[in-house]
């Protein structure tokens, strides 16, 4: 044989090696991991900076990704990066896109950059309508999951159910659900043609499918939805829980990890399925202050020559990571430019104002946004409630900055009519979750939470003790003149003497009150379980859908005013004014600070 002929025979057999090397999967490490990393609710914190509070951050996904970066060059060990929705909401970064640039977002192109392997749409994702998200999901090099998001139309899932990823030689199968609550939350424009089934049903749906379909070695589940089930009150076996993320877990055998999202709770730990499997419950929190981590481990085993896998989840907070600064130098163009937008100026205060007063009366914060809503619907009555739990807003320039202090979320705007009855009720509800019933000038004003031992609870992340209500969801009303009698039991307190105009209030007569549109999709109660009001009747007596956000509608005011000199209508407040005054002092230290 010539020399020739032995070297393309020596080829052939070297390249036949390979082959059956490769196949047979002995060409794995004897210990190697797979790394699976989730955010959440990231809510624009992309880079280090908040554009609202004009101050370098300690989360961000740039700090995700010199984490992210780091893991990839572990040696022996492979990363998998999720997000969990909630990405298209919060910060202006993403609020500026939404409006002026959804077909070429700077979410997509930072999730493309990082290379994540999949997303699960979120309800605030939504919010922004079918312009934003459909057009955020065609630019993403991922998929973007929602199983339970059905198409009307075609009957089948608008957004992709799951994804099949291969790390390894393993598969590993992705399924996407995000919370059933939209309808409550968003007006149908915004999710026009989608229907949002059931968490638990459709998991059992699609895991049957995945494992008949794909045989996958691991499930994953990528859920935009709480862990506490019963949160709001909640019935754990209603159909299309809120929140069923734990409920998928626990019910639906198959999944190995649930990534869950939505409630900006922070958790990392097993629990046990209907067959005693454990199942890994991970869920980072928000705004890309941590990631959640969980890690396969495989290790072969010398006797068998198969691999002994081992799970484990965590939380890693980003808080002593150094940022990514090719990432920051990537999109500091948008950096400059978002810092541009924030500092324009719309317009002059004459005084500062704050949120806080709100809590205890009518005040110059709520005032202002009542007269923003009452003048844009052309409606008689406003309610509102502080969406900022603790803001203020400098004497000077207001800068459009300031307007995502005063307004938190891409609310758009209602108006319903509702009798006069209906109104009074619906402040009822409101208050019954906010005041608590004073006995003596001794007692509280506010309601607080306490535990099952009477103590008051402490909520150290916010550095305060925790209400017994949702401070959202402390609705006031303009447009009328009326009182809150603390002394008198829930559904007895409130007395309308008059509109704000000093015309004569009527029970019987029918009203067009202005409200965002959260309430007007059952949002907090106040309509269904306040006013009395089946959710036909609620949509019923919507009358008018606002085109823009109500943030959008405050700048719009204060632009053509120039000059605003914020004023307390005074047309409602808390009696006997001694208690109150007393409760509100004693209060104050309770709530706010801890003494």
């Amino acid at each position: 044989m010539n020399r020739l002929c032995r070297f393309v025979k020596g080829i052939l057999l070297a390249v036949t090696v390979v082959l059956i090397v490769s196949c047979s999967g002995s060409a794995k490490p004897d210990s190697f991991n797979i790394y699976i990393v989730e955010t959440s609710d990231v809510h624009g914190a992309f880079l280090p900076y908040n554009y609202i509070k004009q101050k370098p951050t300690k989360g961000s996904l740039a700090h995700v990704s010199a984490y992210i970066n780091e893991l990839r060059r572990e040696n022996n060990s492979e990363v998998i990066l999720l997000d969990n929705g909630d990405v298209l909401q919060g910060q202006p970064i993403v609020y500026y896109d939404n409006i002026n640039n959804p077909d070429n977002h700077i979410a997509a192109a930072m999730f493309n950059y990082m290379g994540y392997d999949a997303v699960t749409v979120g309800n605030h994702d939504i919010e922004g309508g079918h312009r934003v998200y459909d057009n955020f999901m065609k630019s993403l090099k991922m998929p973007m999951l929602g199983a339970n998001v059905i198409s009307v139309e075609k009957e089948k899932p608008y957004f992709e159910p799951y994804t099949i990823i291969k790390k390894y030689g393993y598969k590993i199968a992705v399924l996407g659900l995000t919370t059933p609550g939209v309808p409550k939350w968003l007006p149908e424009t915004k999710w026009e043609g989608m229907r949002f089934d059931d968490m638990v049903s459709t998991a059992k749906k699609w895991v049957d499918v995945i494992k008949k379909r794909e045989k996958p070695d691991f499930i994953v589940g990528l859920f935009h939805a709480g862990h506490d089930a019963t949160y709001g009150g909640a019935n754990i076996y209603d159909d299309r829980n809120e929140n069923a993320s734990l409920l998928v877990a626990e019910n639906v055998p198959g999944f190995d990890i649930v990534f869950i999202g939505h409630d900006h709770d922070v958790l990392a730990r097993k629990i046990d399925n209907t067959e005693g499997n454990d199942v890994w419950i991970i869920d980072p929190g928000s705004s890309a202050k941590n990631v959640g981590v969980a890690k396969i481990s495989f290790a072969k085993n010398v006797e068998t020559g198969d691999y002994d896998i081992d799970v484990n989840g965590e939380i890693v907070s980003m808080k002593n990571i150094e940022p990514d600064t090719a990432f920051i130098n990537t999109f500091d163009y948008k950096h400059k430019e978002i810092i541009e937008y924030c500092n324009t100026k719309v317009g002059e205060s004459t005084k500062s104002i704050s949120s806080l007063p709100a809590y205890y009366g009518a005040s110059e914060f709520m005032s202002f946004l009542h007269k923003v809503q009452l003048e844009t619907s052309k409606a008689d009555i406003s309610f509102a409630a502080p969406l900022s739990y603790k803001t203020e807003i400098s004497k000077g320039d207001i800068l459009v900055s300031d307007l995502f202090k005063l307004y938190r979320f891409e609310n758009t705007l209602t108006v319903m009519e509702l009798t006069g009855e209906e109104v009074k009720n619906y402040l009822e509800y409101s208050y019954e979750t906010w005041f608590n019933t004073m006995q003596s000038p001794k007692d509280h004003l506010m309601l607080l939470k306490s535990d099952s031992q009477g103590n008051i609870e402490y909520n150290k992340s916010i550095n305060a003790f925790k209400l017994a209500g949702a401070f959202y969801n402390f609705d006031s009303a303009e447009g009328i003149i009326y009182t809150v009698d603390v002394r008198k039991q829930p559904g007895e307190r409130i007395t309308i003497k008059s509109m704000s105009n000093g015309d004569e209030f009527f029970m019987d007569k029918r009203y067009k009150v202005a409200i965002n549109s959260y309430r007007a999709n059952g949002g907090g109660g106040h309509l269904i379980n306040g006013a009395g009001l089946s959710s036909d009747q609620v949509e019923k007596r919507t009358i008018w859908y606002s085109d823009h956000d109500i943030r959008y509608y405050m700048i719009e005011y204060i632009k053509q005013k120039k000059v605003i000199t914020f004023k307390n209508s005074n047309n409602w407040k808390a009696i006997p004014a001694t208690w109150v005054k007393n409760g509100w002092n004693r209060d104050l230290p309770l709530i706010f600070s801890k003494k």
